[in-house]
């Protein structure tokens, strides 16, 4: 069964909200839930997210709301933080990965930490058994897929183009994951423009998707009511689950 991953904008429009609807997606075919942490310049996401980055923080997003929704929503959905480097700098890495343990949360998204600097944090991240998510881009080199991939865990994110999220641009990805499968096992999942039309052929020969702008599309839209934003959101899980396992 290929895996779904959903990336939510933490307390957007409100934190009891994103608990809702973390909860809601895990029942609905959502494998993993990506807690974005609102960041006021994400540089790797498109508009959509970037807006409700931006409402978040003007809504007064604090860190301590990211750990209040994982206590909620880690043990019953497993789940992940999406943030940049800076934010989790911030609180401490040596308290705040096994503060992330604790809580539950399995592992870490960080798109502008280099490789290079991971390795700063790798005794860290695994003493607590929190996975630091490895990123492969189209324009990496065999040798760096190998450098980069040799010791990834939970999964490995493969950006599905050279931009930001939800650009809707399309790249093909049979050479790279040709090269990942050279060198590991651990399971791919493809992030960056996927949504209910492109799920299918984005999916062919990795592990899973990686969905963003698709819900925070929904989760925008004024005239919908939380309750119908959750029950659009489940049924896009629900679509995109079956899709990918066609």
């Amino acid at each position: 069964m290929k895996k779904l991953v959903a990336y939510i904008t933490s307390t957007y429009p409100e934190k009891s909200f994103s608990i809702d609807l973390a909860l809601a997606l895990g029942e609905n075919g959502v494998d993993s839930i990506e807690l974005g942490v609102p960041f006021s310049d994400p540089v790797a996401d498109g508009p959509v997210i970037e807006k409700a980055n931006h409402l978040a923080l003007d809504s007064g997003f604090k860190f301590t709301d990211l750990l209040d929704i994982s206590e909620a929503v880690a043990k019953k959905v497993d789940t992940l933080w999406m943030g940049y480097f800076n934010s989790f700098y911030q609180q401490n890495l040596d308290l705040l990965i096994p503060k992330a343990s604790a809580l539950g949360v399995s592992g870490l998204i960080i798109p502008d930490l280099p490789h290079e600097e991971t390795h700063k944090y790798s005794e860290l991240f695994s003493s607590n058994n929190v996975a630091n998510i490895s990123f492969v881009a189209p324009t990496d080199s065999n040798k760096r897929i190998k450098e980069v991939i040799t010791d990834s865990t939970k999964f490995i994110y493969l950006v599905a183009y050279a931009g930001i999220t939800g650009s809707g641009q399309s790249e093909d990805l049979q050479k790279i994951i040709t090269d990942i499968r050279e060198y590991t096992t651990t399971p791919t999942y493809v992030g960056f423009g996927v949504n209910a039309k492109t799920a299918k052929d984005k999916v062919k020969n990795v592990d899973g998707v990686i969905v963003g702008s698709a819900y925070i599309d929904i989760l925008l839209k004024d005239s919908l009511s939380y309750t119908q934003k959750i029950e659009q959101c489940s049924a896009l899980s629900l679509e995109i689950k079956s899709k990918i396992n066609e």
